[in-house]
């Protein structure tokens, strides 16, 4: 999976978070993870989250798709309610 990201976005986001882009594709190539259309405003281009497992935690990436590659504009660590809804999820099944 080729990933692309803004370099100096990517080190404050391992400083500050303790999270990096470069392991965006663990979480894509999970099973448990969920990954849905950001429809909360108009980004003038297609965004998505995806909730998924790293390092076993559970952390959200915000992403969209230019050309072939998938470019991280954020991560972070999920919160409390995006944690019980993201086991909700897979319990229900």
């Amino acid at each position: 999976m080729e990933i692309e990201y803004d370099s100096e976005k990517r080190q404050v986001t391992i400083e500050e978070r303790g999270l990096d882009f470069e392991d965006a594709p663990i979480i894509f190539a999970s099973s448990r993870r969920i990954t849905w259309q950001d429809n909360r405003q108009d980004y003038g281009e297609i965004r998505e989250i995806t909730l998924g497992e790293l390092a076993g935690r559970l952390v959200i990436i915000v992403h969209t798709q230019r050309g072939n590659a998938t470019r991280i504009i954020s991560m972070r660590k999920a919160n409390e309610k995006e944690q019980n809804w993201f086991e909700k999820q897979f319990t229900e099944s």
